[in-house]
């Protein structure tokens, strides 16, 4: 029978194919072994000292699994066109490019979520995962931001560019010129084709899934907690496109069974019941309630909290805040309970630590749920929550809607003022500059009938930390970028407070200062799996003693509800899953975070580290570096974990039952 030629240079033999494709592939793996290579270069602040140790070839190991899953996920279509047997395909010129197009269309995609999260890392500490399509869903500004930090980080572009360039060169074409000489050659061709393309399904299953056993499971984000020590290595061994892939809507809460229900309640619940004592006793009853939440305020930038830093010598960049502190109640130990600005405003303002996957983005926040605004209504108050992006930014407005507001002020609501300078104050990026906004802020209460209850999140210490034009030289860089920022977000408080001064509602508000999250770190200590979650939480009450002084003691976000219901006498249940700072017992006073798949509990002086499963470590607050594991060492580590599987456990069950409020009297 005559001879077939599907190609035209020459024999080759199927092996030849086979091979072709599995250079591809090696060359993908080599793409991503560079892409952390740079991730690694460009945040090694965070991993100094802490991978070349006894885990090392555990952290290569770990990467070669998310890496194999990440990279079938990205290459399942080129893998179908260029492997499955119709041999006609090698005839055609334009099927050949479509392979080589998708081969490098998709490859490259991968390459440049990975290199973005060289530098979103920073922010976030962890891998970007599917929640960031909806988490920025309503702002029209991420041109402008992407340009701008493209820019900053061209050193990425060029290293993207010249990967791109490698996948391009280096493609080795895997449909190959092959001779098929009658039935036989045809029955040869396809039994082959079909073979190999069997076995490369199971390998592709076998690699997404993460191994062979049946009693697998797919992988998924917390299983990197097998081959790391540290939490803060998890985004070292994960790969952003396996990140993206295997978090898209996805529900993110399962409700562990650690305790029986009657157990679970006596160990912990976060229905708060109101206590006589503390009712009539209350010192702030009737006051305004006045929250700050500050972006990326975090309690390096403050001097007050810093007296050993740099020898001594540290300065801090809020001047402002270090004078208020000398007249407010404060904590040495106080957190953050995430590490994104939408985990910021459930935590503050309704006490709900960010688990898992910021609590905007869940199904969960469709729930009922309680929060300041929602109770103090009960007892007369007016609500309103302040911030200058543009309405509907971040998910700020539908939350305060669904927590109780009566009203959201805005961009838009700034612009309308005939006062302020409209639209001229937008930073050009988010929102409206924080001077401006903040004194906005402050007219707009000054007309509020009393008591009241306010909230305003405030941005200029946003990245890309730019600060009107006026203020350059003024408020100069500091070693971090971020710090310019701080210094000008410092000075629009100090205009804020001295006007408020003049205001006769003053008096008679309490004023709680936090931060949304942390940010850069310019010191190792504020650089651990604990250091990223400190900020500062800070109340203010002025002519009230009851508030004042630095405490020695554990604050959180979650904290600033309670504490503030019960410094105001409230009356009625409420959930919250932090304590009341002015009366919880030292050693009952916790702390929780979640970090790359890891809990960790603070408490009576140890940080503690759970899997979901199992304590991973356990440190002494004092261990600044956390470099003494102290795991089976101390006598409260198991105390530790049982509190925090029953917060887990609350909180997992009462996010997928809807049971986030609490009956009233």
């Amino acid at each position: 029978m005559k001879q077939i030629k599907i190609f035209r240079n020459g024999e080759n033999t199927l092996a030849k194919s086979f091979l072709n494709v599995a250079f591809d592939i090696a060359l993908v793996y080599f793409c991503y072994f560079l892409c952390r290579v740079v991730f690694l270069a460009a945040n090694y602040s965070y991993y100094e000292g802490k991978i070349l140790t006894d885990n090392f070839f555990s952290l290569v190991k770990g990467s070669l699994v998310f890496d194999t899953a990440g990279i079938i996920y990205m290459n399942i279509a080129f893998l179908v066109l260029a492997l499955f047997p119709l041999h006609f395909k090698e005839m055609s010129r334009v099927y050949g490019i479509v392979v080589k197009s998708v081969f490098v269309v998709f490859n490259a995609i991968g390459v440049v979520v990975n290199l973005c999260d060289v530098v979103y890392f920073r922010y976030t500490g962890r891998r970007t995962t599917g929640t960031v399509f909806a988490e920025f869903s309503n702002e029209d500004n991420l041109t402008s931001v992407f340009v701008t930090e493209t820019l900053h980080s061209w050193y990425l572009v060029v290293i993207g560019i010249g990967i791109l360039l490698m996948l391009i060169v280096l493609y080795q074409n895997p449909l190959v010129e092959k001779k098929i000489s009658g039935a036989i050659g045809y029955i040869k061709y396809y039994a082959i084709r079909a073979a190999v393309m069997a076995a490369v399904i199971l390998l592709c299953i076998a690699g997404m899934r993460g191994g062979i056993d049946r009693s697998t499971r797919p992988i998924t984000l917390s299983n990197a907690n097998q081959y790391i020590s540290n939490p803060v290595e998890a985004p070292l061994i994960l790969n952003t496109p396996f990140s993206l892939i295997r978090t898209f809507n996805k529900k993110p809460f399962t409700a562990p069974s650690y305790f029986p229900q009657e157990q679970l309640e006596e160990i912990f619940t976060p229905v708060h019941q109101p206590v006589d004592s503390i009712v009539q006793n209350a010192p702030g009853k009737g006051r305004n309630v006045v929250v700050i939440i500050i972006e990326s305020f975090a309690r390096e930038f403050i001097g007050t909290y810093n007296p050993e830093l740099e020898d001594g010598n540290y300065q801090g960049y809020t001047p402002f805040i270090d004078s208020l502190m000398q007249h407010s109640l404060w904590f040495y130990d106080s957190f953050t309970n995430g590490r994104k600005s939408i985990d910021g405003m459930p935590s503050v303002l309704s006490s709900i630590p960010y688990f898992i996957e910021p609590f905007f983005l869940t199904p969960a926040a469709l729930n009922t749920l309680d929060g300041l605004a929602v109770e103090l209504k009960n007892k007369g108050y007016y609500s309103a929550f302040f911030h200058g992006a543009k309405n509907g930014s971040m998910g700020f407005e539908a939350f305060a809607r669904a927590t109780g507001f009566n009203d959201y002020f805005g961009r838009t609501e700034f612009d309308q003022c005939p006062d302020f300078g409209g639209d001229a104050e937008f930073d050009g990026f988010w929102a409206i500059w924080d001077e401006p906004f903040l004194q906005f802020y402050c007219q707009q209460m000054s007309q509020f009938k009393e008591p009241f209850m306010t909230a305003v999140f405030t941005a200029s210490s946003h990245h890309p930390y730019q600060i009107p034009a006026k203020y350059v030289e003024r408020f100069p860089e500091g070693p971090l970028p971020v710090h310019k920022g701080i210094r000008y977000t410092d000075y629009s408080l100090r205009r804020f407070f001295d006007e408020a001064r003049k205001q006769p509602w003053f008096n008679n508000t309490v004023f709680a200062i936090c931060s949304d999250h942390t940010n850069l770190t310019d010191h190792a200590e504020y650089q651990t799996d604990l250091g990223v979650f400190t900020g500062p939480v800070i109340f203010y009450a002025p002519g009230d003693t009851t508030l004042t002084g630095g405490r020695k003691g554990i604050a959180q976000q979650i904290d600033v509800m309670p504490t503030i219901l019960n410094y105001l006498g409230y009356d009625q249940p409420y959930v919250a899953f932090g304590q009341d700072l002015l009366n919880t017992p030292e050693n009952d006073k916790f702390a929780v975070s979640y970090c790359n798949g890891i809990y960790q509990i603070v408490m009576n002086g140890y940080l503690l580290q759970f899997d979901g499963n199992q304590t991973k470590a356990v440190y002494a607050l004092s261990d600044k570096l956390l470099e003494n594991n102290l795991i089976g060492q101390i006598d409260g580590q198991q105390q530790m974990e049982t509190k925090l599987k029953a917060i887990i456990q609350q909180y997992m069950s009462r996010m997928n039952e809807d049971r986030m409020v609490a009956e009233k009297d």
